[in-house]
């Protein structure tokens, strides 16, 4: 006579049978990897940049140009740090050009930022249109009129530069007629008469208070553009780019981006990050590189320069980069 199952058969036999799937499903449902945890593999480009975010794992010369991805633990990006040199970490294999304490490459690399996430402001205190081009903003002073546009930036960020260090008779820059505005004779109280020609005209008194120094700056922005700021630059060869040189192209409208901080590889190639101001006037801000954008790299490669050079909301031709007279040491 066969066996016959009781209920407390049946409810035994159900137990060990569910226990057996649910082992089953865990194993099949575990990630497959080669050797321990921490040890994932991850080669070549945006695909595997999660993977290594994961593992702790930098990702190098996973480009498919060549350029180097990230840099030590935490990526090229750290949002924690609030200056130029504490946010963006060198790519893989690349350092920092050395600079002097008192060089403006130095005083570009510790200017200091908005935090991580920050949006653009426009002149009027609303959110420039387009967010996407930035990884980050200065905190670069900007005036409430519509003025302080992208010549007007770099001519703002120098300018603040020879201001801190006390250097005020380099504070001088050209008028789209070619008229020299002089900081230093502002500052004796002569005032800029433009009419059918521009010309200094007395009057004022001596003033060396930073309204007034502001004063001065917003008469530049009216009458300097890229075509007179183009004018007081020469072209420089891209092996020897350092902070402060430019890409420009003068017009009506022209741009110009600064580029503001560069590293180096063993090799001696360099790499190097950008900056610009826009239309209509807005706050100063670090770009992303459209070639890296997925990777989250916005360092701009020397190898990798083919022209025209796109930025992400501009095309420079060739012969753009320049170094303006102003840039001496």
């Amino acid at each position: 006579m066969g066996h016959r199952m009781t209920e407390k058969d049946a409810i035994v036999m159900a137990t060990v049978l569910g226990a057996a799937v649910l082992i089953l499903i865990l194993f099949a449902c575990r990630p497959f990897s080669w050797g321990s945890e921490t040890e994932v593999a991850v080669s070549g480009g945006a695909a595997n940049a999660s993977q290594a975010a994961v593992s702790g794992n930098a990702v190098s010369g996973g480009t498919s140009s060549g350029g180097a991805v990230a840099a030590g633990e935490g990526g090229i990006i750290n949002k924690t740090g609030m200056t130029l040199e504490t946010r963006v970490n060198p790519p893989a294999g690349y350092q920092r050009v050395k600079e002097r304490k008192d060089s403006f490459g130095s005083f570009l690399r510790s200017y200091e930022l908005r935090k991580a996430g920050a949006k653009v402001k426009l002149y009027n205190g609303k959110n420039k249109e387009n967010q996407d081009a930035h990884v980050a903003v200065f905190k670069l002073p900007i005036e409430k009129e519509d003025l302080q546009q992208c010549a007007d930036s770099v001519i703002r960020m120098y300018a603040e530069y020879f201001w801190k260090t006390g250097q005020y008779d380099r504070i001088s820059f050209q008028f789209a007629d070619g008229f020299q505005a002089d900081y230093t004779k502002w500052r004796e109280g002569y005032r800029i008469q433009v009419a059918r020609s521009t010309s200094w005209v007395a009057g004022g008194r001596y003033d060396d208070s930073y309204e007034n120094f502001k004063r001065y700056l917003r008469m530049v922005f009216a009458y300097s553009s890229t075509l007179s700021q183009e004018r007081e630059s020469k072209k420089i060869k891209r092996e020897n780019i350092k902070a402060g040189d430019i890409f420009i192209q003068g017009g009506s409208p022209g741009h110009v981006a600064m580029v503001v901080d560069v590293c180096e590889n063993g090799e001696g190639k360099k790499a190097f990050l950008l900056a610009q101001g826009f239309m209509p006037a807005q706050q100063f801000q670090l770009l992303k590189n459209p070639a890296h954008e997925e990777e989250g790299d916005p360092w701009y490669y020397e190898d990798e320069i083919q022209y025209p050079l796109q930025t992400p909301e501009y095309s420079f031709k060739k012969g753009s980069l320049k170094r303006p007279k102003y840039l001496s040491n």
